[in-house]
């Protein structure tokens, strides 16, 4: 089915009820993988963190990582899940190049974590609850890299190549419960349920969920099915989607296909699908398997995970803040809207705001700088916000010194192109290239003195009451002295000049 072919979706939506289901599976962030000590460092040459566990080899035993039961325990209390009393691993049996032992060690109807919720905040400030089914642990796969074919796919490929420094990494799987009820915002909440989990999972510390680096993946499944209907439909699964915009975009086209579909009286096949950044689309994969066709059955290798009650209780004493939490209070603290809030969170602005309030900054300067002149500059160079060579202690130096009146805001953004270019600190960059605001009686009254003078006609309106033409006085004095001059305080001294008064 072409592009052309789609219903719109709004036209989808008066017939049927959208139903998804989430999968983010979350590298985590350990030194070392999941079932050996190999180390898991990012960029190593091929194959060179690899050892005959993660390979495979006969007679290599596997043994748990320690810190990945922990992060999984601390992301099963974040979200509200039970804690297994007794869980143990499976083998999950499947053929692909690169799995070097033919299958994968996971859970299966044992996960250590379950029967959980994650609320999580619209643009509009609707909090939307999305039930979570299970969180479980498992290890990655190698990486294929096809050489030959279109964008990298394996079709039309004339080989490809097998990296398995990374097979044994250790993940947790995080599978929603059947997402109901959202309507024509259901692209939305999968957007902010992602964007909520990925601040979440940053907040434990567990990984940096970075989805550009494949730290953080979600697999999207949707069906739909006619309103009134109680059975869900048929669903497909989009794989490995891996920016949040992507996930939005996926569960809209995906809604669209499956209406026309099924408006032509077609039938949905239940496989995997592959998402196109480039238009938006979604391809065939592969016929998904079931349960059964993996032929789980328990990991005989590995002794079954059995945490401590007293330990999950000191785990969750220990859980930091959750984000939609702190937002809420924040929020509150600094007095502005959920949609202000949701700009300062997608700009990555929130904790360098607060790190900057606690240098001293107001909150509206601090939010001011961040998601203004820093994020444009951010947007410029296509870097992270964080990243800029800035720190929270120099912006909160820049506000005070606009807040005293030693900077305007046209000088403070040439400051901080001094910040970050290298010139020093705000202070040093002001004496550096001259930018503190002209406020002394001498150079501001002459140049408010040169302004009348080369002005007769303007301040002879002045003089007859025309105060409102003071203005251009005043730009003349700011053109005069580079836009550093007291703007307040010339036109004070221009009334008092003209004898004119408000």
């Amino acid at each position: 089915m072409t592009v052309t072919e789609l219903v719109s979706y709004e036209d989808a939506l008066t017939s049927y009820d959208p139903v998804m289901g989430l999968e983010v599976h979350v590298e985590l962030g350990t030194k070392t993988k999941m079932f050996c000590g190999c180390a898991t460092t990012l960029g190593a040459e091929p194959n060179t963190q690899t050892c005959p566990t993660c390979l495979g080899l006969p007679g290599a035993l596997p043994v748990v990582n320690a810190v990945g039961v922990e992060s999984a325990v601390r992301i099963g209390l974040a979200l509200n899940c039970e804690i297994a009393e007794w869980c143990r691993f499976a083998r999950k049996n499947y053929f692909y190049p690169d799995m070097p032992k033919n299958f994968q060690t996971s859970q299966y109807d044992e996960p250590i974590a379950f029967h959980g919720y994650l609320d999580v905040e619209l643009a509009d400030g609707e909090v939307f609850r999305v039930g979570i089914e299970r969180a479980h642990m498992e290890e990655d796969t190698g990486k294929s890299t096809h050489i030959g074919g279109a964008a990298g796919r394996i079709h039309g490929a004339s080989h490809s190549l097998l990296d398995y420094n990374r097979a044994g990494i250790p993940l947790i799987e995080i599978v929603t419960k059947p997402i109901t009820g959202a309507g024509a915002r259901a692209p939305e909440v999968a957007r902010a349920y992602v964007a909520e989990l990925r601040e979440l999972i940053r907040s434990l510390g567990v990984s940096e969920a970075r989805m550009e680096m494949g730290q953080l993946r979600c697999d999207v499944n949707v069906s739909l099915r006619p309103h009134g209907r109680e059975a869900f439909g048929t669903r497909s699964e989009t794989k490995n989607v891996n920016s949040l915009r992507s996930v939005e975009r996926s569960v809209r086209f995906e809604i669209q296909r499956h209406a026309a579909v099924l408006g032509d009286g077609g039938t949905i096949v239940q496989e995997t699908r592959h998402f196109h950044e480039d238009n938006g689309t979604t391809t065939s994969g592969r016929v998904k398997e079931e349960a059964e066709d993996y032929r789980y059955f328990p990991e005989p290798d590995l002794v079954p995970v059995a945490p401590e009650r007293a330990w999950v209780e000191e785990l969750r004493s220990e859980l930091p803040e959750l984000p939609l939490a702190r937002r809420t209070r924040l929020r509150e603290e600094w007095g502005i809207s959920a949609h202000e809030m949701q700009s300062a969170l997608n700009a990555g602005a929130i904790d360098l705001v607060v790190a900057t309030i606690a240098e001293g900054a107001d909150p509206a300067a601090a939010r001011k700088w961040w998601l203004g002149e820093l994020a444009r500059r951010a947007n410029e160079q296509a870097t992270e916000l964080a990243a800029l060579p800035i720190t929270p202690a120099q912006v909160a130096r820049v506000a005070a010194l606009v807040a005293e009146g030693s900077l305007n805001d046209k000088l403070a953004r040439q400051t901080i192109e001094g910040v970050l270019a290298g010139e020093g600190g705000p202070d040093e960059v002001v004496e550096k290239r001259g930018l503190r605001i002209v406020s002394d009686e001498g150079a501001l009254g002459q140049a408010v003195d040169d302004a009348i003078a080369g002005n007769p006609a303007i301040a002879d309106k002045i003089r007859g009451g025309k105060v409102a033409a003071a203005g251009a006085l005043v730009g003349a004095v700011m053109k005069a002295t580079r836009g550093q001059a007291d703007a307040a305080r010339a036109r004070q001294l221009i009334l008092e000049r003209l004898g004119a008064a408000e």
